[in-house]
């Protein structure tokens, strides 16, 4: 839905479905559902995810033309897609694996190069689209010259989505979305990539998601002014909150066991002081065993919460970059992701995934309409 200049959506990563038929029984199942809560009458946006093997599926002959009826149907439209997961996001243990394959892999370029011809089929006229995408790779498997591999086939991509546009009109951006122990971590480590390998490339951007950057301590008004000299666009925004604990103190640590779960990665960034540790993982940070003045933790949590239990969430953040994209809208595409109900506690996800979605809307909503 359009919300003061920009569209709004969720993403459907929170819903499990690796194949096509999959994916699209969850639009028809959960997505109207969305959509009758939150715009009845208006047309309703859809962040589609679509792994490599659904994206296989979609484009079998008369696959997009079914799925461009059921839009149509429902008043339903695609703005974006997010190809960041590339196999199995749900129900089996993904941790490191969901960055592969990654920017330094061929399969990667195939994968996007595949989505970006399936969005130009779905975006409508006049719609900016875009498709996020891994932070290059996991950190710990980028070398020396693993950038200037990476940037190969980013740009490689970028040409790709110019010739649809020289085609079709249809413009679309790949936004790499910073995240924490990857290659590309920060804002600032984002710039550096965009300075040192895609300057003056079009049809690449930048996705920013508010949990991971909450993670990393950013100062908001430093990084979006830094990317604002850089002249690096923000082409998606995504709206999510992670986990605080001030302070991580004995009894917090062992309260946040319940949350070191099997299936997600979730990394952990340690403020002690004005330094920073990293952590790949919550098990490896409860197994240090260090005292912080306070961690943050990379588990999207309920936007709509402030507080989970004993634990504090990074909404904070996000109602400050709401406040700053009220005042100059930061991009013209917003997505909720929160993609952790599965395995959330049982407490903090004790209504229909349909309320709960619509209860996240709602309160963007209330902040920037």
């Amino acid at each position: 839905m359009n919300i003061a200049g920009s569209h709004l959506t969720y993403c459907t990563n929170i819903h499990p479905g690796e194949s096509w038929p999959e994916v699209r029984a969850n639009l028809e199942r959960h997505v109207v559902a969305v959509k009758q809560r939150v715009c009845p009458d208006a047309a309703f946006g859809i962040g589609l995810r679509l792994s490599a093997r659904a994206a296989h599926e979609l484009a079998a002959p008369g696959e997009l033309a079914a799925l461009r009826r059921f839009l149509a149907e429902h008043d339903l439209y695609v703005f974006t897609i997010n190809g960041f997961p590339h196999g199995a996001f749900h129900a089996t243990p993904v941790k490191a694996d969901v960055y592969r394959p990654d920017w330094l892999e061929d399969e990667r370029l195939a994968y996007t190069n595949l989505l970006g011809d399936l969005l130009a089929q779905l975006l409508p006229d006049g719609v900016h689209g875009t498709i996020s995408t891994v932070p290059g790779c996991f950190r710990a498997r980028a070398d020396h010259d693993a950038p200037a591999r990476m940037a190969t086939r980013i740009r490689a991509a970028a040409a790709h989505l110019d010739t649809i546009f020289r085609r079709t009109g249809k413009r679309i951006t790949l936004a790499l979305e910073p995240e924490p122990c990857c290659a590309i971590e920060t804002i600032a480590e984002a710039i550096t990539f965009f300075t040192h390998h895609l300057r003056g490339v079009a049809h690449v951007g930048l996705c920013l998601d508010a949990c991971h950057a909450a993670v990393e301590f950013e100062d908001l008004d430093v990084a979006l002014g830094a990317l604002f000299a850089a002249n690096v666009e923000v082409a998606k925004v995504q709206l999510s909150a992670g986990l605080r604990v001030l302070p991580a103190d004995v009894a917090a640590r062992r309260a946040l066991a319940r949350f070191a779960e099997g299936v997600y990665l979730h990394q952990v960034v340690a403020r002690h002081g004005d330094g920073l540790t990293r952590y790949v993982d919550l098990p490896d940070a409860l197994a240090a065993n260090a005292p912080a003045d306070e961690w943050r933790i990379h588990f999207h949590v309920p936007i709509f919460r402030d507080e989970l239990g004993a634990f504090a969430s990074t909404q904070p953040f996000l109602i400050d970059l709401l406040a700053l994209h009220r005042a100059s809208p930061l991009s013209t595409q917003l997505e909720v992701e929160t993609y952790t109900w599965d395995v959330l506690p049982a407490e903090f996800r004790d209504q229909p995934i349909a309320d709960a979605v619509a209860r996240e809307l709602a309160w963007v909503i209330e902040r920037i309409q």
